[in-house]
């Protein structure tokens, strides 16, 4: 099932929004997006790296990690009232201004 931005967003914050502790603060899901992204790369290196998984781990995909990310990514966002399409449009913006001579472009 395909999901616009602001329905992810409204989906978090309904699931939040059920618990009375709510969003942590802004420095706590840095801290977790730091762990997240951790974990990423160590299933990244795993798989494309040099070191193989143990057979004693616990069996994770780089899909379900890049989930936690953008969970915990969209709980930051929510907790700030920021509108992660309008981040999105910002950042393709200076993609398409700014760096749009930056990389070699494919012939057509």
């Amino acid at each position: 099932m395909s999901k616009t931005l602001q329905e992810i967003q409204k989906e978090v914050d309904d699931y939040i929004g059920q618990f009375k502790e709510g969003y942590f603060s802004p420095l706590a899901m840095i801290a977790r997006l730091t762990e997240e992204l951790g974990e990423l790369a160590r299933e990244v290196n795993h798989y494309y790296g040099e070191k193989p998984k143990k057979s004693s781990e616990e069996e994770k995909s780089m899909e379900q990690e890049i989930g936690d990310m953008l969970f915990v990514l969209t709980c930051l966002a929510n907790s700030l009232h920021i509108d992660l399409e309008e981040s999105h449009n910002l950042v393709m913006e200076k993609f398409n201004t700014r760096d749009k001579d930056r990389w070699t472009k494919k012939e057509l």
